[in-house]
């Protein structure tokens, strides 16, 4: 039988890293690494065993460029410590483009021009406020963190072809595109709106009050261009922090393809998969690590897809200046656009597309806080002896090739595997992405999130917000997570609290 394309290419990697021998030694699919680096790599990553003080450099989960600063609604915000004097000139100029509020044309602020015309915010600041986490809009407030993902299943051979070729990751709503947009330029109307309503599900909890989720339920309307298809697929999402990325981009893809285990031949139940997209820019094959569904393989890439998806502005990699706009909507593409010969080819032209990549690579995680806490620690074991961390893989070390050199050779801490993994019904969306399910989620990182309440100002978590705490999200977990969120519901209340203490330190 031939192998070609998509098929050819994943059955090497994992050839590569499957047939290895011992005599490799550890790490033998590190090929970024000596001998001599690959053993003190894999005892530095080796599990723990003794839970009565932390790990060495624990405290400092995102390597050397750990931002120690003080803890404030700024947490999120500084420069990775490892950046040069002059990197950090170009990461101050890439803060202010992210900041940056986009006008609509024309406009006299012309390097501002070009929002929309259909968009959701008109900065990246917008829905990363304070580079954190989005959240689900509060009664009476506009939707403007979280925002609705259009689809519909393939109804074309063509359609299908694409979607095998990873050509399309999904196959947008023929009018209003793969986003649905509430928010519209002076003279066009948005696309709609949408209401949440609620539905509360107990659960027990030993040895306390019963938990009470909040299952949130999607109803658009107000359309504005018409009647949306009818099988169409809809998953909302929230803003994910902006910390880290870069050195999430920096894991060795061997250290990803390592740990998948698509079926489940540990036998742990546990499945991850690697998913698997095309570079944009490239058009190669290569590992999705962005995004709520591991889309996206690169900064980049997400970068150009949320200027075109959530302010309709184009950029080198993404040029249509009506973003989200569908043929179907040509009110909306007949609008004015922000291009400026003066100025590039399109609306955000380089350098501004690399300056917000670059921001966006180079924002610092902050330092652990009370990693020495008796009921912090046990936490931490719980974590461990629960299988939180078979998916949460707490600690990397980051490739000796990543493109900057202040993300190589970096041990950190993000508790991720970046690999997908069914997440079970209550979590399932039942929208497709490239090779991930409507049941399939990309693990999370967990690095930074107890802050969120100082940087946010609120605590709502998981992929649409529905979990107001760290407990709630942990109970929503379901499918191969199932057997550890079980664990936790039969614990002890005091450990129940070290767990969530535990994650409140990251």
């Amino acid at each position: 039988m031939k192998i070609s394309g998509l098929g050819a290419w994943a059955l090497a990697a994992t050839l590569a890293v499957s047939s290895a021998g011992a005599a490799d030694g550890p790490l033998p699919h590190r090929d970024d690494l000596t001998a001599e680096d690959r053993a003190r790599v894999s005892k530095v990553l080796a599990p723990p065993t003794d839970f009565t003080r932390p790990n060495p450099f624990e405290l400092m989960q995102g390597g050397a460029g750990t931002s120690r600063k003080r803890i404030n609604r700024d947490a999120y915000s500084h420069a990775n410590a490892n950046l040069t004097f002059e990197e950090e000139q170009e990461f101050k100029v890439g803060n202010g483009l992210f900041k940056k509020m986009w006008a609509s044309s024309p406009s006299s602020t012309l390097a501002s021009d070009g929002l929309g015309p259909l968009y959701n915010a008109r900065s990246c600041q917008g829905c990363h406020l304070k580079d954190g986490r989005g959240r689900p809009p509060r009664p009476g407030d506009d939707a403007v963190s979280l925002f609705l993902r259009l689809s519909i299943p393939p109804q074309t051979e063509e359609h299908r072809q694409a979607l095998a070729s990873k050509a399309l990751l999904r196959i947008p709503e023929p009018t209003y595109g793969g986003q649905f947009q509430t928010f519209a330029v002076p003279g066009l109307p948005g696309e709609g709106r949408f209401d949440i309503t609620l539905e509360e599900i107990e659960v027990p909890l030993n040895g306390e009050e019963p938990a009470i989720l909040q299952k949130p339920v999607y109803t658009i309307r107000d359309l504005g261009y018409g009647a949306m298809h009818p099988d169409t697929l809809i998953s909302p999402r929230v803003a994910p922090p902006m910390i880290g990325m870069g050195l999430l981009q920096a894991i060795h893809p061997g250290d990803i393809l390592a740990q998948a285990d698509p079926e489940d031949a540990d036998g742990n139940g546990i499945s991850g998969r690697v998913s698997y997209v095309r570079d944009p820019k490239t058009g190669n094959i290569t590992i999705g690590r962005f995004g709520w569904k591991a889309s996206n393989p690169t900064i980049r890439a997400q970068t150009a897809s949320a200027f075109a998806g959530d302010i309709g502005i184009g950029s080198p990699d993404q040029p249509a200046p009506w973003g989200d706009c569908t043929e179907n909507q040509q009110a909306c593409r007949d609008m004015p656009h922000g291009e400026q010969a003066a100025l590039g080819d399109t609306e955000a032209p380089d350098p501004v597309l690399d300056l917000v990549t670059f921001y966006s690579e180079n924002l610092a995680v902050p330092a652990r806080r009370n990693v020495e806490d008796p009921i912090v620690l046990r936490g931490k074991e719980l974590f461990h002896q629960t299988g939180c961390a078979d998916c949460h893989r707490p600690a990397f070390v980051t490739s000796r090739n990543a493109q900057n050199p202040a993300h190589q050779f970096q041990l950190i801490w993000p508790y991720t595997d970046l690999l997908l993994h069914d997440m079970g019904d209550g979590l399932a969306d039942g929208r497709p992405v490239g090779g991930a399910s409507g049941r399939e989620w990309r693990t999370a990182p967990l690095w930074g999130i107890g802050l969120t309440e100082t940087v946010n100002n609120h605590t709502r978590f998981l992929h649409d917000g529905r979990a107001r705490n760290l407990l709630e999200a942990v109970l929503w977990h379901g499918g191969e997570a199932q057997a550890a969120r079980d664990q936790v519901v039969a614990m002890e209340p005091e450990d129940r609290a070290a767990l969530i203490a535990f994650l409140e330190s990251l």
